[in-house]
């Protein structure tokens, strides 16, 4: 298992400011970040990649949205368009930034809703996009990631069989599912089997408490999900994912309008020992 932390915790858009926080979650014993990618330009990753090199972090994946005017499923042609350039910029930036994966809802855009649930032709549209992408993605060393979304943020992937069957849909090894304790918390009915559901396509494990604060808090049952994971044979990245109110975008985006740790150095430390700690003790009950 490698340890991961999404820095969307941070920023939205990594600077030379937060380096010193990043120097931090190497000192504790993350193996790499997940990076937001929402703005800039290639140039800068790359600079980014170089700083993270020197620390001692790799890039598990990068985080991306679409946005309603550039939707890769978008009814509408030139919208489709500007969705699939989109992706394409997104993959430029991870090409420069030396990611493992790009990754999280890359299929649809945040709070946008049509009424009903996703129609053949957004599916149709949507596995054509990111087919084309997985080949480009794999050519070049990387995978896909998608991420399902509870119903309050997407119409489009929204169970983890839904996930199943769109990644069976785009049908490319290089597609795979980024599966999120926080989501499934909300749309599946029991965590586990949740899983076991998506177990042959995932890329990457969020770990993310049903508050999106620091897990181990809640009343998600981390221990049974990480035997799940372990069972499957997964070993990659497990990567951290919480939420505060700090970012204005973010907080929008995600809904968070409270403080949900009391600072960094909580969030970093007590996460890391959690999820250290509880995928060991997985190990060691599937051993027993």
């Amino acid at each position: 298992m490698k340890l991961g932390i999404n820095l969307l915790c941070l920023t939205d858009f990594v600077t030379e400011a937060h380096l010193p926080a990043i120097r931090q979650i190497k000192a504790l014993g993350y193996d790499g970040v997940e990076v937001p990618v929402l703005s800039g330009e290639p140039s800068h990753y790359a600079w980014l990649a170089k700083e993270l090199d020197a620390i001692g972090l790799e890039r598990c994946t990068t985080s991306i949205v679409p946005s309603p005017d550039a939707s890769p499923i978008s009814e509408d042609r030139d919208n489709r368009a500007r969705g699939r350039k989109h992706l394409d910029w997104a993959l430029d930036c991870a090409i420069a930034l030396g990611a493992q994966s790009v990754g999280g809802p890359i299929h649809a855009p945040i709070g946008h809703f049509t009424g009903s649930g996703p129609t053949e032709s957004e599916l149709s549209y949507g596995a054509e996009a990111h087919r084309a992408l997985a080949t480009r993605a794999e050519a070049n060393g990387i995978y896909l990631s998608l991420e399902h979304l509870n119903r309050f943020e997407t119409y489009f992937l929204n169970t983890t069989t839904q996930c199943r069957d769109y990644a069976r849909r785009v049908d490319h090894p290089a597609c795979r599912i980024m599966y999120d304790t926080f989501h499934a918390n909300i749309e599946d009915r029991n965590q586990v089997a949740a899983y076991e559901t998506v177990a042959p396509h995932v890329g990457i494990v969020h770990i993310s408490e049903n508050d999106r604060g620091i897990p181990g808090r809640g009343h998600i049952d981390f221990l049974s999900i990480m035997q799940a994971v372990r069972r499957s044979g997964y070993d990659g990245w497990v990567t951290l994912e919480a939420f505060g109110a700090g970012l204005p975008a973010i907080a929008a985006a995600t809904r968070v309008w409270r403080p949900l740790f009391p600072d960094y150095d909580t969030l970093f430390s007590e996460s890391a020992d959690f999820i250290r700690s509880t995928w060991d003790a997985a190990g060691k009950e599937i051993a027993a």
